[in-house]
């Protein structure tokens, strides 16, 4: 398949620089392996906990940060110390879809709202909602898969504060953080005042390391332990943990291209509202479009012609990961021979 824009990755390779250092961690690692790694991998946390701290300015301790293989693990290990047999976890649709499977795999019971129809979220429904069905775990998705939308800061701390007068965790993932829009706070800002928040990101994203499988949070000490509590032993392998550390040393490079994504993003967003197509501001490297009577019909078109993208979220929308320059024109391409076609019909 020529042109891959589904699954939201991070379309530029490690630089030959980050290759290299990478390269020499592992070979360093690997001169160990007859020994089981580091199961409380503090150092790795400690990187991390530098980062958060660059990035959007949270003062952290490595004892404050947790990881795991992709933020699926983590958020695995979350549902299995907070939720459970007889708890419940509440979401707000439409929403990542892998919400409910984590529940189902921690037999946590499931609870979904709405959200608006322009995908933001009520405050006061949410908070309705909260206080109604009383859940162990709040999910919250900052900016949102599948729609892109970020979450005033102000609604996550009211979020944060309910959860917490009825004992519950929230989390708030920030997977696609990074690409936020300049003054969009993190979560991490509330994290002082809330010790039931925790903060979800990953490295699969901005860091161009979806093949590495690195995922963490932040989040008080004594949430962090109770995530200690239920992982299984050396769950990070050694050479997990060095990929990781090298990647943080080249953080600014990383970030470099993250920049690149935002403006091809939102001449993304521009061209397809040009084409007379409905598209969702985004605050991740994707970007949610429609609304087409037949949505199957106009993917298998742009499969069809080599471009490859996500049919997800409400009827009628479909999803494009942002790619290279060459990738969106292609998509662009493609689209716009499908637009004139009976297939690329509106609804």
């Amino acid at each position: 398949m020529p042109f891959l824009l589904n699954v939201n990755e991070n379309p530029y390779p490690p630089s030959d620089a980050v290759v290299a250092d990478i390269t020499a961690s592992v070979a360093e690692a690997a001169r160990g392996l007859n020994r089981y790694p580091d199961r409380d991998f503090l150092a790795l946390r400690a990187d991390l906990a530098a980062y958060l701290g660059r990035e959007s300015g949270a003062h952290l301790t490595a004892e404050q940060i947790w990881a795991a293989n992709g933020s699926n693990e983590v958020m695995l290990h979350l549902l299995q110390a907070f939720g459970g047999p007889g708890r419940t976890a509440l979401s707000f649709a439409p929403t990542y879809s892998m919400y409910p499977e984590y529940a189902r795999d921690t037999n946590t019971g499931w609870v979904v709202g709405r959200r608006s129809h322009d995908f933001t979220l009520d405050q006061s429904k949410a908070l309705a909602a909260i206080s109604r069905h009383r859940p162990s775990v709040v999910l919250l998705a900052s900016p949102n898969n599948p729609t892109g939308t970020a979450l005033p800061i102000q609604l996550v701390e009211a979020v944060a504060g309910r959860t917490a007068s009825i004992g519950a965790v929230l989390v708030v993932d920030e997977a696609y953080a990074e690409f936020r829009r300049a003054g969009t706070p993190s979560a991490t800002s509330l994290l002082p005042s809330y010790p039931n928040l925790a903060v979800a990101r990953t490295t699969s994203k901005a860091f161009a390391l979806a093949g590495a499988r690195v995922g963490y949070l932040a989040a008080s000490k004594q949430l962090v332990d109770a995530l200690r509590i239920v992982r299984l032993p050396y769950h990070l392998s050694a050479v997990t943990q060095a990929v990781a550390r090298a990647a943080l040393r080249h953080s600014d490079e990383l970030l470099g291209r993250v920049d690149q994504l935002r403006v091809e993003r939102d001449e993304t967003v521009d061209w397809l509202r040009s084409q007379g197509l409905k598209a969702v501001d985004s605050d991740a490297n994707f970007v949610l479009f429609g609304t087409f009577t037949d949505r199957h019909a106009v993917w298998q078109a742009l499969l069809d012609d080599g471009v490859l993208i996500r049919e997800t979220g409400p009827d009628g929308w479909l999803r494009v990961s942002i790619g290279t320059g060459a990738e969106m024109a292609a998509f662009r391409a493609s689209l716009e021979k499908v637009l004139k076609t009976d297939i690329g019909r509106q609804s």
